[in-house]
């Protein structure tokens, strides 16, 4: 009986080292998929601004405008401390 409980905590140990690849390879993929994909968005606004320079300043605009929004909409993370 105490062999089987061996063999299984030795399966449960194989699956848990094969998670932990998994992981590792799933952070590495993400990291690399928000790489090319920022890549693309410079490059997409070098592009735009050497194409159309009035319609690349109010992309601009509008992205900094709807930055400017979501920091001022969001709540804050301390609350207020009393004096």
């Amino acid at each position: 009986m105490e062999c089987l409980l061996q063999y299984l905590d030795d399966i449960d140990d194989l699956v848990g080292s094969i998670g932990l690849v998994y992981e590792s390879l799933r952070r590495v993929t993400l990291g690399f998929a928000a790489l090319v994909i920022s890549l693309l968005l410079v490059a997409s606004g070098v592009f735009l601004a050497l194409v159309s320079p009035p319609l690349a300043l109010a992309a601009c605009i509008v992205l900094v405008l709807a930055l400017l929004y979501s920091t001022m909409t969001a709540s804050s993370r301390k609350p207020l401390q009393s004096i």
